[in-house]
């Protein structure tokens, strides 16, 4: 139990910047659907990992009779959560209620999204969301300006958008070169085309009983879609949200208040970790470190929803690395009733609920019901 007690009593100095970190990482689902944050150096990442990721993926793949206690089952029981799948299933479900918009009024949802740089991963990210958009017939709009530009620039092309009735979602690629202030710029952008759901009115709105937000962000929106369209109840269950992030750990627990769980955060400065997430029915993991949560910190029966995508090396893959989640999949999985697969669990959501919250602003500003 040697590597069980290292792994738990670093657990807590490893969460420092880790749960931005995740947030931006998240995003990076290459051989998926690519959500609606760039990464904000995954491709760098991937080049230099760091010691954690490289500690964590050795202790992992050793003998998991080190950390899960032997009486548990040696094989995997927990059902796969097919985040990839039911994406797909919300995407055509999308597209056939744009279709339906269209023959109503003449209507189709507009997204715009505005680049500032030479980024290659910002730009892939930029290619696959207009391919999504492409997929359920969400109009595509897209400025590309050099990396030297203005923050004045960028906030024109804002206001424009803001301004024009067929463009109802507008998201601003990040990261933004360091000479723009990156709060003025997300903060310019109109409510009621904030779909990345990050605007202090909507996170506000999302934090108040009684209040409902115009925008969930997506990341947290498809943890809580997962469990919805798999038949988990949150209801009256203990869950708990690993990391604090504006953009996911935060929203999450909020979204899980909303259902009427009694929800934890844990974070950097939290004592006992393990022992606090062993007690949840369900666990959301939201803080960027590979393989952080081990077998030993999951109930039995618990679901666990992995947000974490993380590289780490691998000699014998052709990229030289490999993705893999927060969570020890292969010790969670004996133990869990469910749990998220990485890469194909959360990250085809993420895309699929920008999608979702794309047709909801433009019903809202047509009154389509």
């Amino acid at each position: 139990m040697a590597t069980a007690a290292v792994a738990t009593s670093s657990a807590a100095t490893i969460f420092n910047s880790a749960a931005d970190c995740c947030a931006r990482r998240v995003f990076l689902v290459t051989n998926l659907q690519v959500p609606t944050r760039s990464s904000s150096a995954f491709l760098r990442t991937s080049r230099t990992i760091n010691s954690h990721s490289r500690a964590a993926s050795s202790i992992c793949t050793s003998s998991s009779s080190s950390v899960v206690n032997a009486a548990m089952a040696t094989e995997a029981s927990a059902k796969v959560i097919d985040g990839k799948s039911i994406a797909k299933e919300i995407r055509e479900e999308i597209a056939a209620e744009i279709s339906r918009m269209k023959e109503s009024i003449g209507i189709v949802p507009g997204l715009a999204v505005i680049l500032v740089g030479e980024r290659k991963d910002s730009a892939t990210y930029v290619r696959n969301k207009k391919k999504a958009c492409e997929s359920v017939c969400i109009k595509s709009y897209e400025v590309h300006l050099a990396e030297d530009s203005t923050e004045r620039e960028v906030l024109e092309h804002i206001s424009s958008f803001n301004n024009d009735p067929s463009v109802h979602g507008i998201l601003v690629q990040l990261p933004l070169p360091s000479h723009m202030n990156e709060q003025n710029v997300l903060n310019a952008v109109c409510t009621e085309k904030d779909v990345d759901g990050f605007s202090p009115l909507n996170i506000g709105r999302l934090a108040m009983r009684d209040r409902e937000p115009l925008f969930v962000p997506c990341t947290p929106k498809g943890c809580i879609e997962l469990l919805h369209r798999c038949g988990i109840t949150i209801k009256g269950k203990r869950a708990v949200v690993i990391g604090r992030s504006n953009i996911v750990g935060m929203p999450a627990a909020l979204l899980l208040q909303r259902e009427d769980a009694t929800v934890t955060i844990v974070h950097s400065r939290t004592k006992n970790p393990e022992e606090i997430t062993r007690e949840a029915d369900i666990v959301i993991s939201a803080v960027g470190q590979p393989n952080m949560v081990r077998g030993s910190w999951i109930k039995p029966g618990a679901v666990v929803i992995d947000v974490g995508i993380n590289p780490v090396e691998d000699a014998k893959s052709p990229r030289g690395y490999r993705l893999v989640g927060d969570v020890c999949y292969e010790e969670a999985s004996k133990i869990a009733s469910a749990i998220t697969p990485v890469p194909g669990g959360v990250g085809p959501m993420t895309i699929a609920m920008l999608l979702s919250n794309t047709l909801a602003a433009a019903k809202r500003a047509h009154k389509f019901e």
